[in-house]
């Protein structure tokens, strides 16, 4: 079997967009109380979204992610909205090809898969059978527009494998985006070592297994167990307080500004990381910043 890959630069890690959904969040058009959050600026402020895809792009983003985090069947269902899914996704997937095309970069779009409940939140975990019928729905609206997909902030095994059925059935590249346990280092959310969730998936369609939006010192951590698995690896962090199952209080650190995280991907990038970029909390200041660290050690 011959794995689709993105191409990634050989003399440099390969640079992901910032956090969308805090960037969202900050100019109050995110949905309150839902996990629909960052979806509703695609109704109310489309604007808003491609002008933060630029932003990025702009700040030296290789790769730009679709703003399909939350954007999904059951959070929609909550708040009436449900019968939008196929046009929210569509409309997600038009403003990252504009913003990409107006930046005239040739910037990669990677497709969003999202988890299919609560983030952080293992338990919570539906059936592994309709986590493929869901995110088989999404990658197939999502495909037209997207070089390549990421499943982000992945906690279980399900998920993982769920992911890899799905967004491989496309012919796309995938990549796995598995957000770390805060005490147990190199693990899942649910404890699971990320060797054995990348066995569950051997010989399938996945290229790419990262850490996100976990802590960085936890991607730190974790990031000789993702390097042992032999595929291009790296991350991008959130800006958050330690969030693990049974500890989880959304809240921002103020020990985060542009320096100290570019400092920890600058560690990340010394240990071997070829992907790299910043999850929520993270603006297109913070790419930035990486951009420059990345420049001049090239």
């Amino acid at each position: 079997m011959t794995i689709p890959t993105v191409p990634l630069p050989e003399d440099r890690p390969f640079l992901l967009d910032g956090g969308m959904g805090e960037a969202i969040a900050l100019r109050q058009l995110n949905q309150r109380g839902s996990p629909f959050w960052s979806g509703k600026a695609l109704i109310e402020a489309p604007d808003v979204v491609r002008d933060l895809h630029e932003a990025f792009i702009a700040a030296g983003a290789d790769a730009i992610i679709t703003n399909t985090y939350g954007v999904v069947r059951a959070f929609m269902a909550e708040i009436g909205n449900e019968e939008r899914f196929a046009d929210l996704n569509r409309i997600a997937g038009e403003l990252a090809v504009a913003a990409r095309d107006a930046q005239g970069r040739g910037t990669l779009i990677a497709g969003s898969l999202p988890p299919l409940s609560p983030s952080y939140e293992p338990g919570t975990v539906g059936a592994q059978a309709q986590l493929t019928e869901r995110y088989a729905e999404q990658a197939d609206l999502l495909a037209p527009y997207v070089d390549f997909f990421i499943g982000e902030t992945l906690t279980t095994v399900a998920e993982t494998r769920a992911v890899a059925a799905a967004a491989g059935a496309t012919g796309k590249p995938v990549w796995i985006g598995w957000t770390l346990h805060e005490t147990k280092d190199g693990c899942l959310k649910d404890g699971t070592p990320v060797g054995e969730a990348a066995a569950a998936v051997a010989g399938g369609p996945v290229s790419v297994f990262l850490a996100n939006c976990c802590s960085p010192e936890a991607l730190t951590r974790g990031l000789p167990a993702l390097l042992a698995l032999g595929t291009p690896t790296g991350g991008y962090a959130n800006t958050f307080h330690p969030i693990d199952p049974d500890a989880k209080d959304v809240s921002h650190r103020d020990d985060l500004d542009t320096e100290a995280y570019a400092a920890h991907v600058a560690d990340w990038i010394q240990m071997g990381a070829r992907i790299v970029g910043g999850c929520c909390g993270t603006m297109p200041e913070h790419i930035a910043r990486v951009h420059s660290l990345i420049a001049r050690a090239a």
